[in-house]
This record gives structure tokens, sequence and C-alpha cells, in this order.
């Protein structure tokens, strides 16, 4: 494997509140979807507590620029304290989760994705060589790319919470723990 390089490090975003965990899921899977990602779980667990449903999502989407290039972000989902919420909105019912969100995005650079320039010293020096001076421009193309992504994915998931705020105590109808 080339060089790995940290692009975005720890963008995080928080929430307490009214929330839909599915259509975060929804908006999520759409975003990569749209930008043409392939998209690996490493973690998915929930735990069901006295005080509420805790759940931690890591995945990571990547996305192959070139045969030399690929960008990839992390993205880290914890929830705590999760409670089904039953809401009644403008003569809707509308089932919610209230709790606390954190979500962490990182963003990374790979060069030499298959491993092609690291089984010889000499050849690990000409990938240094290479990425330093002759693609560089492509690095840089790479960089601008994932950073264009996960700012959009971010104020996204920011303008989704965004819609919860407006939901107030009064417009809750029944709290469930499950």
């Amino acid at each position: 494997m080339g060089e790995r390089r940290l692009i975005i490090d720890q963008l995080k975003f928080t929430y307490e509140g009214v929330f839909d965990l599915p259509a975060l899921y929804k908006i999520m899977d759409d975003f990569f979807y749209e930008k043409k990602y392939d998209r690996v779980e490493k973690l998915n667990t929930e735990q069901i507590l006295p005080s509420g449903r805790s759940i931690k999502i890591e995945t990571i989407p990547y996305k192959n620029i070139t045969d030399y290039f690929n960008i990839h972000v992390r993205i880290r989902i914890y929830a705590t304290g999760l409670k089904r919420v039953e809401l009644e909105k403008d003569g809707a019912h509308l089932s919610l989760q209230e709790g606390k969100i954190m979500i962490i995005f990182d963003g990374y650079v790979n060069s030499d994705r298959y491993g092609w320039w690291e089984n010889k010293p000499i050849l690990w020096f000409l990938r240094v060589l290479l990425d330093k001076y002759i693609f560089k421009g492509h690095y840089m193309k790479a960089e601008q790319w994932l950073i264009s992504d996960v700012d959009d994915l971010y104020l996204r998931i920011k303008s989704l919470f965004n819609v919860y705020r407006t939901y107030r105590e009064r417009d809750i109808v029944a709290k469930h723990v499950i």
C-alpha cells in the first residue's frame, strides 16, 4: 500500500434533540450512490440500556479516482440515550428518535493503491519522487475532490438536523424507551 495522507481530521457534528435516524442513513446512502462511492461498514453495534439505546456505526466509503489514487472517508456515528418519540406536527403523526448524536468525519488520499511501488527499495524511492514532483497536480485534485465531497455531505446532514430543531417539547405526544 502506498502513502496514506490525512486531509480531513475529525470534522465533528453534534446534535441533541429529536431527529430521524433512518432519514440520516438514507441521506448518506443517496449521497454516496450519487457520487459513485463504494462503501465498507466496519462496525454496527447497538446496545439497549435503561437510559435508551446506544448505537455505534463506522463506515468507510471509498472512491477510486485513478489507477494510482483513491480517496476514502471514515465516518463514525455515535448515538446515545435514544428513545422513540411520537410527534404530532400539523396534524401528521411522526415516529422519531430523541437523544444525542455525534458524527465524526476523517478524509484520506491514498497513493499507489495497489502497492506496486512498495516491493523494492528503489521502486519505493521512485514512488516518493513521482508523488512529490510528477503526480503533485493529480494529488491536489484528489485532495480538492475529497474536501468538496465531505463538505457537501456535512452540509446535507446539517440541513437535515436543522429541520428537526423546530420541533418543540409541546409537539411530543408519547415517549418510548426502546
